[in-house]
């Protein structure tokens, strides 16, 4: 996408409808069965681990046509069902409504005098265009070398919804974090760009790993299932799934819906939410890209700093958990991607060159 916009305004963050009650009764948590996130600082990071939460999974069955057609272009969604469920019609409307980055990018950097920044970006539709098929959704050389350029000037991570190794074989830069899973899988660099402090360390929180057997026992039923739905794709992103729909026909969209919330009946424990031509069966815990945002600035030793600027760049309401963690914490910058990217590079050099001059006439 080319057009940028730039996330502040308080009423321009929806708030999120709550979910209708499940049709099956999950499970209840027995104590002690969810382990605490295999984090290698969970000791700095107990803060953000005692809001670890079970939440069902829900929806009613006769919203499900109305919620899958509201990811087509050519249709206008009517009724809320899950929290990510959007229209692409509604998403444009949604980015029109929003003031350009561009258009406000001195505001930002005049924001950044005196800061450290910190970014944060989505993959899918953000560093890469959104293709049909999701093993192809490679980022071009000149993206590549737009957040290589970032990355040298400031601590930067990938927060995705993919498999994190999925994503680092297409970004292939190891001196960045990555946050796969809807940020349940996360890892810090393993080649460290100038700026980082002698601090650094390997990072590694995988906050859902209790849940990886049922994962791996859903996606093999969701395979089997789905194959009598021509253009489905069942993909395995470690810590969630994904059902990719954007190559079936309109007319079976319900039947691979049915067919998806009947699998999930024998699995209480995972629940399901939307996004663009995709359904992500997840982990029912309280964890999302905010989260991981929150993770991430406590690891970089921002959690209570002031002069931290925190831009995330995503391109739809699915980042909306890490752009209302920004607006709670009253700082930062959340901008729904490579011309921004290419600015912000220009604007630290320039800085920096300010900077040396004004070291060198002291001296």
């Amino acid at each position: 996408m080319t057009k940028l916009s730039i996330v502040v305004p308080e009423e321009m963050l929806v708030p999120v409808p709550a979910l209708p009650p499940a049709t099956s009764t999950p499970s209840p948590p027995q104590p002690g069965s969810f382990p605490p996130p295999r984090c290698s600082s969970s000791a700095n990071y107990k803060n953000i681990l005692t809001h670890l939460e079970l939440h069902g999974n829900g929806g009613r069955n006769s919203s499900w046509m109305e919620a899958i057609k509201a990811s087509s272009p050519t249709h206008v969604r009517s009724v809320p069902f899950l929290p990510n469920a959007h229209s692409e019609s509604d998403e444009s409307d949604w980015n029109r409504r929003l003031p350009s980055a561009l258009s406000r990018f001195e505001e930002i950097t005049t924001a950044a005098k005196g800061k450290k920044i910190a970014m944060f970006l989505d993959y899918d539709g953000t560093l890469s265009p959104i293709v049909d098929d999701p093993d192809s959704a490679f980022m071009s050389d000149s993206m590549r070398a737009a957040v290589k350029s970032i990355a040298k000037y400031f601590p930067t991570a990938i927060v995705t919804g993919r498999c994190r190794d999925k994503v680092f074989s297409f970004v292939q830069l190891a001196e960045l974090y990555y946050a796969g899973s809807h940020g349940m899988d996360i890892k810090g660099p393993t080649k460290w760009p100038k700026h980082t402090n002698a601090q650094a360390k390997a990072v590694l929180c995988q906050p859902a790993s209790a849940f990886l057997p049922m994962i791996n026992e859903a996606y093999n039923v969701l395979v089997e299932k789905t194959k009598v739905f021509p253009g489905a794709k069942v993909e395995n992103n470690r810590f969630c799934l994904s059902v990719h729909f954007r190559c079936v026909d309109e007319k079976i969209w319900n039947g691979l819906a049915e067919e998806v919330r009947s699998v999930l009946t024998a699995f209480p424990d995972l629940k399901l939410t939307q996004g663009r031509k995709v359904l992500e069966i997840r982990p029912t815990i309280e964890w999302d890209k905010g989260k991981a945002l929150e993770f991430l600035l406590q690891e970089l030793g921002f959690a209570d700093s002031n002069d931290i600027l925190p831009v995330y760049i995503g391109d739809d309401r699915t980042d909306e958990d890490a752009f209302k963690v920004l607006r709670d914490r009253g700082q930062g910058f959340g901008i729904l991607v490579k011309e921004f990217l290419r600015r912000l590079v220009e604007w630290r050099r320039i800085s920096l060159k300010a900077e040396h001059r004004v070291g060198v006439k002291r001296n």
